[in-house]
């Protein structure tokens, strides 16, 4: 067995991660049961839409500052706050009486999840070193899937029955509160030192144009990605599978994948390189895409978003790893807040983004272009970390 799997540090942060990937995509099946629960406002369909990505836009303005400020007061204070506040908006959608009030606790969502998440993987920098990191990151990663695989099914049942349940799942985090505390210690501050420099922090030199790399490749990855949770389950209706727990099941297939090659992504990445890694996950993000784009069953509906998946997989881990091993010790707050802005923006443009790209060119034609807007990702990302002088580059494959 991994050591990592024997270490309670490792579980918690799993834990913490695990809600990360609820808050967007938990209520998912509860979308055409909302729209249609407020008919009357003639913004529901963009409303209904935005509760999804809304508590991105949140994480995107203050991940940045909540994880400066992780760097500065702590790791747990912003974590276990974090907790408080994601319990508290995470659940007020079973009683707020409109739109435009659930639109507001989803906003106040992100400010727990922006601290929880910055928090949390700024721990996985403290508390373990090399290839251990990377492994854990893909771990979490799985954690965050096999938790949205059990909560995105159990909210398409809960929503077949009402659309406002499954805002009853924020709740876990009230019960993870008092767990997390107990195993979840507050690591040494870390203190810049007179003459250090970089190399007293493991900086890796033009650290800088590596994490703007990955910021802007996780922003755009989330601007395409997140065209599947919000627009997947009105894709189906529209194939006519109207069951609100078809949306369940496919979502199910895609978080399943993604937890299984986000483990697999731990252990090859050494291999597979910093640029193989997030390259192989755009090609299978792209053909997931491509599938959607031609797809008129459930079957294969669940094997496009199943590839999809397990190209996220392949992705996410690879953003934050990449980061935090060639940044200062002293600034991984900020940067893990850095590329979680970018992700939770992503996030948040996404339905602004391909809302028109439906209305104009119908869900399979807007699917079809996020397949070559992966493709041409992988290109640029390609090109993009190559040209970074040889030192900057030497360490692709071992990290």
């Amino acid at each position: 067995m991994d050591p990592l799997l024997k270490d309670w540090r490792s579980w918690g942060l799993m834990l913490a991660s695990m809600l990360t990937i609820m808050s967007n995509a938990t209520i998912t099946p509860s979308l055409p049961g909302l729209e249609a629960a407020f008919a009357d406002d003639p913004l529901a369909p963009i409303l209904t839409r935005l509760l999804i990505t809304a508590p991105s836009l949140l994480v995107a303005i203050v991940a940045p500052f909540a994880g400066g400020l992780t760097d500065r007061l702590g790791r747990r204070r912003p974590l276990l706050a974090g907790l408080v506040i994601y319990a508290v908006a995470g659940t007020a959608g079973l009683y707020l009486n409109t739109l435009e009030a659930i639109l507001a606790s989803r906003l106040a969502l992100g400010l727990g999840v922006a601290a929880i998440m910055t928090s949390q993987a700024a721990l996985v920098g403290d508390y373990f070193e090399g290839p251990a990191r990377g492994r854990l990151m893909g771990y979490q990663m799985a954690a965050t899937n096999i938790g949205g695989l059990v909560f995105v099914t159990v909210a398409g049942a809960l929503a077949a029955s009402d659309p406002r349940l499954p805002f009853l799942i924020y709740g876990l985090a009230a019960l993870l509160f008092p767990l997390l505390a107990a195993i979840l210690p507050e690591p040494p501050r870390f203190a810049s030192q007179p003459g250090t420099g970089s190399v007293a922090d493991n900086a890796e030199p033009g650290w800088q144009l590596t994490v703007t790399i990955m910021a802007a490749a996780a922003g755009l990855t989330f601007v395409i990605f997140y065209a599947v949770p919000t627009q997947v389950p009105y894709h189906l209706q529209n194939e006519g599978l109207t069951d609100p727990r078809d949306a369940g099941i496919v979502m199910g297939a895609m978080m399943f994948a993604a937890a299984v090659m986000s483990v697999i992504s731990g252990w090859i990445r050494p291999w597979l390189g910093r640029i193989g890694t997030p390259v192989t996950g755009y090609l299978s993000l792209a053909a997931g895409f491509a599938g959607l784009s031609i797809g008129h069953s459930l079957g294969l509906a669940m094997l496009s978003t199943a590839l999809i998946g397990a190209g996220l997989g392949f992705c996410m881990p690879t953003f934050i790893t990449t980061a935090l091993n060639v940044t200062p010790a002293r600034h991984r707050g900020l940067i893990t807040g850095l590329i979680t802005a970018a992700i939770f923006l992503g996030q948040f443009l996404s339905p602004l983004a391909s809302q028109p790209l439906t209305t104009h060119l119908g869900y399979s034609g807007a699917f079809r272009v996020g397949a070559f807007a992966f493709v041409a990702l992988a290109f640029l990302l390609t090109l993009a970390l190559r040209r970074q002088t040889p030192h900057a580059t030497r360490p692709l494959r071992s990290q």
